[in-house]
This record gives structure tokens, sequence and C-alpha cells, in this order.
């Protein structure tokens, strides 16, 4: 390809991995997604290409349904037996967040409503809501008519409704006060602190990594259930030995939600994100399998850092 024909790719890239992330859940998918686009991109006849942004759009989105349609994918990616991945606040791959809906619908909780859509409603409802297509424009790229578009999107937010609503958009101040709090009770060891914390309905889920168990997804249905996990969180000499070391404890913004980040020298160990509501924590995704966070780490290592709330826990 000649310089002028991979400046206009790269000009593209942020933006479709933000929306191949959104339809994935998965960075490290999203990645190789938009890596087969050059691939397509670089063997296209671009002379007859009208304009590349949409070609690539379509690309990129169908490239990604084929991943969510594959055996495999359907195997690892079981409602109920599946994570997304995290991202640092300020990571490009989050993409637009200029309205709430926007917001919303990078959070993990709505990452994880959107494996009960089809692959055509979760596609439907990434161009529409999160990068402002018109149902015209979906069509073409899903090849559905535009009546199809508009059913797809209608199912689409009916089934995620649920997950919105969870405190997007806070500002850093606001996030450090939900994630200290969190610590504070977590760190007492005291389950009736950590209760006082949550509302009723509130549930968790930990990719179990970060409980020295198998690398799979643990529930917590109840509040109860939910403090007395967090409970754990409480230090100890074994747990230090577990890690090897003391950990950092930050305060964080991960997919538009407060984070506690739990980090080693260069290396994050672990992440919990809470959903809020109404000033109280509705929800909590702990991850801490080191391939889910390896593009939280380098994002991590880019930036730089408040104080923490724990320096050495």
């Amino acid at each position: 390809m000649d310089t002028a024909a991979v400046a206009r790719f790269e000009a593209s890239r942020d933006r479709l991995a933000s929306l191949a992330y959104r339809l994935l859940g998965s960075a490290a998918d999203a990645e190789d997604a938009v890596q087969d686009a050059f691939l397509r991109w670089q063997a296209a006849d671009r002379e007859h290409v009208e304009v590349p942004e949409a070609w690539l759009t379509k690309i990129v989105t169908n490239l990604a349904l084929d991943r969510l349609r594959s055996a495999k994918a359907r195997r690892e990616r079981a409602v109920g037996a599946w994570i997304p991945e995290p991202l640092l606040d300020g990571d490009p791959m989050l993409g637009p967040a200029d309205t709430v809906e926007q917001r919303e619908s990078v959070t993990l909780a709505v990452l994880t409503l959107m494996e009960r859509l089809s692959p055509v409603e979760r596609a439907a409802y990434v161009l529409h809501v999160a990068f402002s297509y018109r149902h015209a424009e979906i069509a073409g790229i899903l090849g559905i008519t535009e009546s199809g578009s508009q059913q797809h999107l209608h199912r689409a937010r009916r089934r995620i409704a649920a997950g919105t609503g969870h405190g997007t958009g806070l500002a850093p101040a606001s996030a450090r006060r939900i994630v200290k709090a969190f610590v504070d009770a977590a760190s007492s060891g005291r389950t009736e602190r950590l209760v006082a914390l949550l509302t009723d309905d509130a549930t968790g889920v930990s990719d179990g990594a970060g409980l020295g168990l198998p690398a799979k997804p643990v529930r917590f249905p109840t509040p109860e259930r939910l403090a007395s996990a967090a409970r754990a969180f409480k230090p100890s000499p074994a747990k230090r030995r577990l890690v090897g070391g003391s950990p950092s404890i930050h305060a964080v913004v991960v997919n538009g939600c407060p984070a506690m980040l739990a980090t080693l020298g260069d290396r994050v160990l672990s992440v919990v994100v809470l959903e809020v509501r109404d000033d109280k924590i509705a929800g909590m995704h702990g991850i801490a399998a080191p391939d889910r966070l390896g593009r939280l780490t380098g994002e991590w290592l880019r930036q730089e850092h408040d104080v923490p709330l724990i320096e050495s826990w």
C-alpha cells in the first residue's frame, strides 16, 4: 500500500477499535478484528471504495459479528460465564462519551447484558447509540431492511434497559469518594459496614482469579453474599505472600464507573469496578486474570496517577 492508503486507515483505527470493542467486549479481540480489517483494506480495490470510512465500518462490524457467531465464541461467551475486559478511563478504545447513553453503553454492566442480544441486535444498538448511525446506514452495513434495523434496536434497548443508570460520567472526586468508602468498609472486615453501602438488590461477579480459585466467574447474588466476598479484601500476611508483596490501592474510573485498582510495582493485580445507583453500590465486577488486564495495565503505565488510597496494603 502507498503511504496515503495507510494513513487513511490509521486515521480510522481508534474509531474502528472502539466499535469492535463495544461489539465484542474484549480489547484483544477488538485489536484482532481491526488488524483483519487492515488486511482486507490492503487487498481491496481501493479506487472503487467511494467512502472509505463507511467501507471500513462495514468490514469491522461484520468481522466482529462473525466472531460472535462462531461456535467457539458461543461456548466461551455463554450468558453468565463471561466477563467483559475492563478499560481505564482515557483509553481511546472506549470511544464516544458525549451522551449519557453513549457512556452507559460501554459500562461492564451493559456490555454483559448485551450478551443476551443476538449479534444483529447488538450491532444495531452499538451503531445507533454509540456512533449515531441512521437506520438506513445500519441497514446497509448489516444487510437488513431499514424497518428491521428499527426493530432490532427497539428489542436491544428493551432488553438492556435494566442495566442503565449506574453512575457513569462521575467526576474523579466522586469516584474516589465512593471507592474510598468501599475500601474502608472492606478493609474493616465487618460485613454490616459493607452491606450498608449496598442497594437492596446489589449483586456481584468475580472472575475467580483474585480469590485463589480457578479462573471462572463466581457470582454473588445477594448483598450479603457480595459483602461477605468483599470482606476478604481485609489484608493479611498470607494474602501478601499470595500476591508477592504489599500492593498499592488506587481509586480510578474504569468503563465509566468508579473502580478500585490494586497495583504492585508496574503490575496491575486486579480491578474491582463498582456500579452506583442513588449513591449506593448496585453491582460489582472483580477482575484479576492477567489476560484480561493487559491493555488496562498498559494504559495505567502511560498515565499519571493520583495519590493512592492505600500506599501499602
